[in-house]
């Protein structure tokens, strides 16, 4: 994949204006922001979201392209920055800069069945490659989506995959590790399980993962005992970015620099890169 070019002014962030925030778990918060023009991004890019004074951190967006100027994250209280940005509330700014990063290539992704694999906060970044696969069945093929988590307090866009499940040539297969005695109306176990009994036409088919790295190896696993080549396998990574134009070394594996040419990589191109999924 190759990075995308960025205008002059990359470092200066834009001030977006928050549109909705809300709590969508304990630790993720939901944003939608009104940006001063439209990102233009691509699936799996990432912005640097930002409260001046405070700090800046990647954020994965979790929207497919828009023809607007508006903007959707999932944030994760993990510091002091995103622990504030969980204070801010409709009406209130945040600075955004980017997009940043390969991303995936739609025309890529046309006629071919497509294997979702989400593990935790792994969806937000796949939603917006799934958005659009799942809302035009007449340019894609079947998608079918296997979200885990560890408990359904923990699920994320749970209302969303079940509007999802509504559509033509779309399976949703919702997993959680246990059910921590709360109601769940999905399925216990690992996201690797329905693998095993999944229909799949290989030659046809793309399978695209995101999760902590630990789900990598046992995702692949699964998916190479199907006969999936590993280029037909697609992994966006998780990397902390601290510039976002591969500058300052932060998130390089060897000699590859994750924030530019990723976090979109295939299979095929990492395995030769065992520390990029440790």
């Amino acid at each position: 994949m190759k990075p995308v070019d960025f205008d002059a002014n990359v470092l200066t962030p834009h001030m977006a204006r928050i549109l909705e925030a809300r709590d969508m778990t304990a630790q993720e918060r939901f944003f939608r922001l009104q940006l001063p023009r439209p990102l233009n991004h691509r699936p799996g890019q990432f912005v640097m979201a930002s409260i001046p004074g405070i700090g800046e951190a990647p954020i994965s967006i979790s929207c497919g392209p828009r023809d607007d100027d508006q903007l959707e994250l999932l944030v994760r209280n993990t510091g002091s920055l995103t622990r504030t940005m969980h204070q801010l509330q409709a009406g209130d700014a945040m600075g955004i800069r980017g997009p940043f990063g390969s991303g995936f290539e739609l025309t890529e992704f046309e006629g071919h069945d497509v294997i979702f694999v989400a593990g935790g906060l792994g969806l937000a970044p796949l939603r917006s490659l799934i958005e659009p696969v799942v809302g035009d069945p007449q340019r894609f093929g079947r998608a079918t989506l296997i979200s885990g988590c560890r408990t359904p307090a923990d699920e994320l866009y749970r209302e969303q995959m079940q509007a999802w499940a509504k559509l033509p040539n779309t399976r949703i297969i919702r997993l959680v590790n246990d059910t921590a005695h709360l109601p769940w109306n999905g399925e216990v176990g690992l996201v690797t399980a329905p693998i095993a009994k999944l229909e799949m036409d290989v030659p046809n088919t793309l399978a695209v993962l995101c999760g902590p790295p630990v789900m990598y190896k046992f995702v692949i696993m699964a998916l190479a005992a199907r006969g999936l080549p590993s280029a037909q396998i697609f992994i966006d990574l998780e990397r902390r970015m601290r510039c976002g134009i591969g500058k300052c070394g932060h998130c390089q594996i060897n000699h590859v620099t994750c924030c530019q040419e990723g976090p979109v990589f295939r299979f095929s191109d990492l395995e030769s890169l065992p520390e990029a999924l440790t």
